[in-house]
């Protein structure tokens, strides 16, 4: 546990200094910090002062939020976002996000901030989710885009340079979109990541770094990482089968043959139809109008279809064959599939059959760290309510305590 996350415990319970004052499986610290705690306070705000937030939002500022926030009227019924902290949470303000509070609705609202280029930096997009309402199916990604948006047109057919988050929809569908636009085409991830799919909140993290590398985390733990060009369909394949190679003509890949030993059963061939002998002549049969009766034609009971003698292992086979690979001269190394030029919009574009998911903590930045930070001092500490909520208290304390059902 960190040091920040034990901090909230010392304050969920301010009169309590020892380890028995908390929940079962947690910790606490004393009032008083040691050299490490010191070190690490001077540290976190180091790495805070040489961060650059693009774009934060925690709604903590009552309905001034929607100065910033612009709902889309590209459909005259889309549903409607409220300011909660849904049915349970840590602080009343601190918890307070956007959601999602009319069933069946397409949603489109975007915030707008000053364009970047992440052009020789890390990016870095970050925000929580909560649904509450243990989704059945709908959307909880997030969209960036660049500043030639029109906010008020938003809609599911407006370019986006990224798409990220959570996407629930019955028992087929629960992962993690991670979908990147290169060259004006949207490339979804080659890689299947399951997102969270409990009614708890939860911290969703893309890193894109100028090295082409990247990683996915959730509640700040790395899910997924490898390299943009490996994970998704950006590029034509760095090598190909070179096209003037051939097969050697002895080369035999046929996995199993006919068994040569094998012979066809003496009774094996029957007509697949016979006539059925069962069958009696009309009594209103006119042979001058309807020509001589003939009985009718039915499937044979004995009838095996064509003999085919059984497979066996073909003793001289080889395998596939191995084509030589050359370089493929329509490759073309891009070394900027990272970056994004005019990043200014961020955007919610979905849709919810039941609503009451909720969205907060947003963050845009070049800085890993700081991000990470920022996780623990906002989703840390809903987590900690979160355990308080499924985790019965110590006996050592006194206080009120509550547990939701439902929500594991």
């Amino acid at each position: 546990m960190s040091w920040r996350r034990r901090l909230v415990r010392l304050r969920l319970f301010p009169d309590c200094a020892g380890e028995g004052c908390f929940p079962a499986g947690g910790s606490g610290i004393g009032l008083e910090m040691g050299p490490l705690a010191l070190a690490l306070l001077f540290w976190a705000a180091l790495s805070a002062a040489r961060a650059v937030v693009y774009f934060r939002e925690q709604f903590m500022d009552g309905v001034k939020w929607q100065d910033r926030w612009m709902n889309s009227q590209y459909k005259s019924d889309y549903g409607k976002f409220r300011l909660t902290a849904g049915k349970f949470y840590g602080d009343a303000v601190r918890d307070k996000g956007l959601q999602t509070s009319e069933n069946s609705k397409f949603y489109a609202i975007s915030s707008r901030f000053k364009p970047f280029s992440n052009k020789g930096k890390s990016l870095v997009i970050q925000y929580t989710v909560k649904h509450e309402q243990k989704i059945d199916c709908g959307g909880g990604y997030i969209k960036i885009f660049s500043s030639n948006l029109d906010q008020k047109n938003m809609s599911g057919d407006s370019q986006y340079y990224i798409m990220f988050g959570p996407d629930i929809c019955g028992s087929e569908t629960k992962k993690v979109h991670v979908i990147l636009n290169y060259k004006s085409k949207p490339h979804p991830m080659k890689k299947r990541i399951r997102c969270k799919v409990d009614g708890f909140t939860h911290l969703y993290t893309l890193i894109l770094r100028p090295d082409q590398t990247y990683e996915v985390k959730i509640d700040n733990e790395i899910i997924e990482s490898g390299n943009l060009e490996d994970d998704w369909n950006f590029l034509p394949p760095r090598k190909i089968n070179d096209p003037t190679a051939k097969k050697p003509k002895d080369w035999d890949d046929v996995p199993q043959i006919d068994d040569p030993n094998d012979v066809k059963p003496e009774d094996w061939d029957e007509p697949e139809y016979i006539l059925d002998t069962s069958a009696e002549k009309p009594e209103d049969w006119d042979n001058a109008t309807n020509g001589e009766w003939q009985p009718p034609m039915i499937k044979n009971p004995l009838y095996r279809g064509e003999w085919k003698p059984r497979k066996i292992d073909n003793p001289n086979y080889k395998g596939v064959w191995p084509c030589p690979q050359i370089e493929n001269p329509n490759y073309s190394p891009d070394f900027n599939i990272y970056s994004y030029e005019n990043i200014s919009i961020i955007g919610l574009d979905l849709w919810q059959v039941s609503s009451g998911t909720i969205f907060d903590n947003f963050l845009i930045t070049d800085d890993e760290q700081y991000a990470e930070d920022f996780g623990d001092d906002t989703w840390g500490e809903t987590k900690v309510m979160d355990e308080l909520f499924t985790t019965p208290p110590h006996p050592a304390h006194s206080g009120p305590f509550l547990q939701v059902k439902g929500l594991e």
